[in-house]
């Protein structure tokens, strides 16, 4: 029968036949990717510490795969994150320097990158089905959200992509504006307790619904998936089920401790996300708004265990590398500062969570390594047995080593570098977090004595040679970036 077809189009056996074995074998044993990717997430999960928020599934990922506890974003705010975590590249090179809604995202942004694959598209051009569920470029949340629109997509890395349709801040049940200054859906406090009986019309339950039928799909297929899901909570506005809410009463959530003292010599450029300029929030607004974080963070946690529940179910989750991570941090209240765009520790270290197969020695392991979301590009395709064909102009560095022996001593890179608005910079070394602003502003702080970042040590006289090297590094680093 196949003998005949071929003869009816003009075409060997042999030529069909090695066509279809061309397209699917090669790849056939290569590892299933699933990338999920939460929205304004700071490391607030079980599995980093923290004994209030509740996240089961993260933490039982955590057990099964690496957490990166020094995981660090390129730009703390979604548009210029992602752009950078998909092409692997700083943002200095993407030149998405905030939230870009022009379709095609970076390629269409730097003319120098238009040929250029995100993740998707270099896994796609290499025998991979890839597929999107909602937000992993830039979306507007709320606004796009509940417009269903592709935002930023790049349509050139996916197979198939899927919108999410969803009410968020028009979702049926209780709405309380907590930030009296400043009200725009995308950036106030907006906290919405959900009914129960409606928790399945969230953008995040839908978005895992969807990620299931694929996962179904795929299980029937030989050839590898790159299935990338995005998440929109935490982003405000803070929705969640009725149940999740009770479970943070804000009596029972502590503020952290700032003494006003300590922010005295920090820039003004460091202050701009400061509560009482841009939020007004009293106390109370605060406890609340934190309270609904963790159970936004809680309803997303519940998505993802939906998710690993079906890889195991459907047989996938032996041959398929699952990847968690955010695109940036947050501020919640720390140095009195809220929401994303500075440069503090909570607001550009993200959750990073990688479990693949054929790792487990080092499961439930952590890594104290210094590392960067644009290195997962570099990670996927060695994982995926295409580090022969990856672009040359990556900027990250594979996470493999890390994967195979978390604890190793020769890991390379010994500093992150991230950047925000008002010429912002950052590098961040095992020991040292230097920020530099325009107009030759300065921060200094040591980890080893002072993890909160509170105490600013770039007027101190003693550590005059470590703010030169610092400046170096930052100089050096500024200039690879932009290549």
């Amino acid at each position: 029968m196949i003998r005949r077809q071929c003869l009816r189009v003009g075409l060997t056996c042999a030529a069909l036949l090695g066509g279809l074995l061309s397209s699917t074998s090669p790849a056939a044993d290569r590892p299933n990717v699933l990338l999920i990717v939460s929205d304004d997430l700071t490391a607030c999960l079980g599995c980093y510490g923290n004994e209030i928020c509740k996240t089961p599934h993260l933490d039982r990922l955590a057990r099964e795969g690496v957490r990166f506890d020094r995981a660090y974003c390129q730009f703390p705010v979604c548009g210029a994150s992602r752009a950078s975590l998909m092409s692997g590249l700083y943002p200095n090179r993407t030149r998405i320097l905030g939230n870009s809604y022009k379709l095609g995202s970076y390629r269409a942004v730097n003319p120098q990158l238009a040929d250029h694959p995100s993740i998707g598209g270099f896994l796609r051009r290499n025998g991979y089905r890839s597929e999107r569920v909602s937000k992993i470029f830039h979306m507007g949340v709320p606004g796009g959200i509940q417009a269903g629109e592709p935002g930023g997509d790049d349509p050139d890395s996916w197979d198939r992509a899927i919108n999410i349709t969803a009410p968020e801040r028009g979702s049926r049940g209780q709405r309380e504006l907590l930030s009296p200054t400043r009200t725009a859906a995308g950036t106030g406090f907006y906290r919405v307790i959900v009914p129960d009986e409606f928790e399945a019309t969230q953008a995040d339950h839908l978005a895992a619904t969807e990620a299931i039928g694929i996962l179904e799909d795929r299980a029937k297929q030989e050839s590898p998936f790159f299935l990338a899901v995005g998440f929109v909570r935490p982003h405000v506005p803070l929705v969640a089920p009725k149940r999740l809410f009770d479970k943070y009463p804000e009596g029972d959530i502590p503020l952290p401790d700032v003494p006003a003292d300590r922010l005295a010599n920090v820039p003004r450029a460091a202050l701009a996300m400061d509560n009482a300029d841009r939020y007004g929030m009293n106390e109370l607004q605060q406890r609340k708004s934190i309270a609904g974080y963790y159970a936004s963070v809680t309803f997303m946690d519940e998505q993802v265990g939906r998710l690993l529940d079906a890889l195991d179910r459907l047989d996938l989750r032996e041959n398929t590398v699952v990847v968690f991570t955010s695109d940036h941090g947050y501020n919640l209240g720390e140095h009195r500062c809220w929401q994303k765009l500075s440069l503090w520790e909570e607001s550009v270290r993200v959750p990073l969570i990688v479990s693949a197969p054929g790792m487990k020695e080092s499961a439930g392991k952590s890594s104290p390594a210094i590392v960067e979301l644009i290195d997962l590009y570099p990670t996927l395709a060695e994982l995926a047995r295409l580090k022969d064909k990856q672009p040359a102009i990556l900027h990250g560095t594979s996470l493999v080593p890390l994967l195979e022996n978390p604890d190793r001593d020769d890991w390379p890179k010994q500093h992150a570098y991230t950047v925000t608005q008002q010429g912002g910079e950052s590098i961040r070394t095992p020991r040292w977090r230097y920020n530099h602003w325009r107009g030759g502003e300065e921060e200094l702080y040591d980890h080893d004595d002072d993890p909160e970042e509170l105490r600013n040590l770039a007027e101190s006289a003693d550590h005059a040679d470590r703010l030169k090297e610092l400046r170096g590094t930052l100089e050096q680093t500024r200039a690879a970036s932009r290549q």
